[in-house]
């Protein structure tokens, strides 16, 4: 939703591991950091494309990221031989990730079940559907504030279940 703040949240919070999935791939620092910009970017103009049902927000995150390294190998290095294309990675999910990702989901969908039903909804407004704390607060009919405060314990017990 064009939101720099939430943006810059998520950049902070998921930058290092991003960087890591590009320096894996390209194998070079100066190239990776690069491609984590045009990451970033990308994930700005695609933010409403993300489908909660698919997977979770961080695996779409280093799907990008993955994708794009990938895609930059492609094009540094063309493959002539047959024999070199297998090291160059098949970039959709394969069927452990794709299982691991379901099994996270449904471990969150467990510990939302777990919450008031006004506050879980105010989470997955939040963070699934993109929805401003005052979007949330106006629906909800209750203080900016109270919002707030709903959607940090919120995430707290959230984190305190999935430790489980």
């Amino acid at each position: 939703m064009r939101d720099r703040a939430a943006f810059d949240a998520l950049y902070r919070a998921t930058s290092a591991k991003l960087f890591g999935v590009c320096l894996r791939v390209l194998k070079d620092r100066g190239e990776a950091e690069d491609a984590l910009q045009d990451v970033y970017v990308k994930i700005w103009n695609r933010a409403d494309r993300f489908a909660v049902t698919d997977s979770s927000p961080i695996s779409w995150l280093v799907a990008i990221a993955r994708n794009h390294a990938i895609d930059l190998l492609r094009a540094r290095r063309p493959v002539d031989d047959l024999e070199d294309a297998g090291e160059i990675a098949e970039p959709s999910p394969g069927p452990e990730r794709s299982a691991l990702a379901a099994s996270e989901a449904r471990r969150i969908d467990r510990c939302l079940e777990e919450l008031d039903p006004a506050r879980a909804d105010a989470v997955r407004g939040a963070y699934m559907n993109g929805e401003s704390y005052e979007e949330l607060a106006k629906r909800h009919n209750v203080p900016l504030n109270t919002m707030r405060t709903w959607l940090r314990r919120s995430l707290i017990k959230l984190r305190e279940c999935l430790q489980r």
